[in-house]
Formats: C-alpha cells, structure tokens, sequence
C-alpha cells in the first residue's frame, strides 16, 4: 500500500536559519503517528510542508502521491483534515453556521454536520450558541469537527487535547481509533506525552529540526535500554535483595519495594521474584517522558 505522505530528505531554510535539516518519514494509511518535540522542534513546519503551505528548501514532499503545494492542491485539500494549535473562529457566528461555513469553504457536504457536532460533543444546544460565548474546551471540540469536515484520507491535528477534560480526552482518542480503523493516516503533534502511551502506532521525536527518533513506543524502548522499574508489595527489602543478588539496585518506599534493573534482566529479575510470598507484583517500563528526555540528551551530546 502507498504512503499517504511522503517527507524525502527535506531541509526547509529561513535565510541562514535552518527550521528542518534531512528529514525523511512516511506515514502509512490506518496508521496513527505522534510528532512530539519542543517548542521550535520543526514540527509545525513539517506540517505546513505536508499541507503544502510552503515549499521545502530541499527534498520532496508527497500528499496522497502529489505535490501539496501544486497544481492539484485545492482538490488535495478536499481530500485533508487540519486542527491547528490556535484556533480563531467567529464570534458571532453559532457552531452549527461556524461547520457550515468551513463546508462551503472546503466544497463539501453540509447534510451531516449536525451529526458531527454531536459526535465531538456539541449537542443542538450548543451548536445553536455564538462561538463567542464558548469555552476553550468548546472551540477545541468545534475545531475537531471543521477538521473532520469531508470524510478526510489524512489528518493533521496540532495539540488536538487542548483545554478539554479527561472524559472528552477519551471521546477524542476514541474518534481518532475510528478513524484509524477506516484506514485514515492520523499525525498528532502534541506536547502532552503521557496520553500519547497506547494511543499511537509510532512516535517521531523532533529536536532543532532534525528527527532523533523514530518508532513504536516499545521499539523505543528497546533502543534506549533505560531501566525498569520492577515493584513488590509483600516480602521483606532485605529478602528482595537476596533474591535478586546483582540484577538490580532495589529500594523501598514504604511497604513497596522498588528493583531497578537493566531491561535485558528483567525476565531475569521476573523470575526470581515469583519465588518470593509477595502480594503483588507490578512492571513500570520506562515512560514516554523519559524517553523523550533520554534522546534529547543523546542528540544534544553527540
């Protein structure tokens, strides 16, 4: 199957400033991918280069195999959903003449937007209410819809969890696994990691407009080989200690006891363990956070 889109070593300059440095990257249909990196990290211009707001300086860009920013480009928009980080709409407009003029705009159908309101959360209440009176969370939910406008094959959402709380976080990555399913390529670009864990098929970390890292969550991991952390309740520190002679450093806080080991010991360590009168028994491998910092470090040190 094709890439949906296609980054062939693409450096973007702004004179002698340079916002992206040989990045290469494919995105795959169905497939869910986050963008993850600091302020400045490249990933807002990484998009604009997908949506075909500007041109590479070098390399080539692919959209659903065309040029983004060429002669085909209005119908490649059709064909793409956008959320940006900051959201500007009408405030005079209600959310309902807010969808239906972003429809007209992207030429597509409006027959279905009241159902799509509905879908992100703004019932027929709220889709009758004036954008001005809306809350952060509100716009947030109203910008998901305009992005969802036209059934589109790929969609861009920058910092899409923005101002809504944990019950709508969970409606959004439950939509975004929908879409998945249909086949739709979905690039998140968010700086909240620790919601990103199980919702993603691959993670691509940016720093100073060059691609670190690029993987699954576990095939990160594994590169990395940060430590695990391995918790007992139950048996005595001095106990855990015996058992586990040199395959890790192990600590207390309060009636847990924390190993510290190399992911390489830790069936090892595993083993061993199970051996012991424990209550239970629990594996925290390293998060996305630490991750993330680990290749920030090695890149900044290389």
């Amino acid at each position: 199957m094709s890439p949906s889109v296609t980054i062939d070593h693409v450096s973007k300059l702004y004179g002698a400033r340079a916002a992206l440095t040989e990045v290469s990257l494919h995105l795959a249909p169905g497939q869910c991918v986050a963008l993850v990196g600091h302020n400045g990290a490249g990933k807002s211009t990484l998009i604009k280069l997908m949506l075909g707001l500007i041109r590479p300086s070098r390399g080539g860009v692919r959209l659903l195999g065309e040029d983004p920013a060429g002669a085909h480009a209005a119908r490649l928009r059709r064909a793409v959903g956008y959320l940006p980080e900051n959201l500007a709409f009408h405030p005079s407009l209600t959310g309902k003449e807010t969808l239906d003029f972003y429809a007209r705009l992207k030429g597509v159908s409006r027959a279905g937007n009241a159902g799509l309101l509905a879908r992100v959360g703004l019932e027929a209440e709220a889709a009758r209410r004036r954008v001005g009176t809306y809350s952060k969370g509100m716009r947030q939910r109203l910008g998901l819809a305009q992005a969802l406008l036209g059934q589109p094959r790929v969609l861009f959402l920058d910092e899409p969890t923005t101002g809504l709380d944990p019950a709508l976080r969970q409606v959004f990555y439950e939509i975004v696994q929908e879409l998945r399913r249909a086949g739709v390529t979905v690039l998140l670009s968010s700086h909240a990691l620790t919601e990103l864990e199980g919702q993603t098929d691959r993670i691509i970390v940016m720093n100073r407009g060059v691609k670190i890292a690029d993987g699954t969550l576990a095939g990160l991991r594994h590169l990395a080989d940060l430590p695990v952390r391995i918790r007992a309740l139950g048996a005595p520190a001095a106990m855990v200690a015996d058992a586990l002679g040199t395959l890790g450093q192990v600590s207390t806080d309060g009636h847990t006891v924390e190993c510290r080991c190399a992911g390489g010991d830790k069936v090892a360590v595993l083993r061993r363990l199970t051996s012991l009168p424990l209550a239970d028994l629990s594996v925290v491998e390293p998060s996305l956070d630490e991750l993330y910092a680990h290749f920030l470090r090695q890149e900044q040190a290389a």
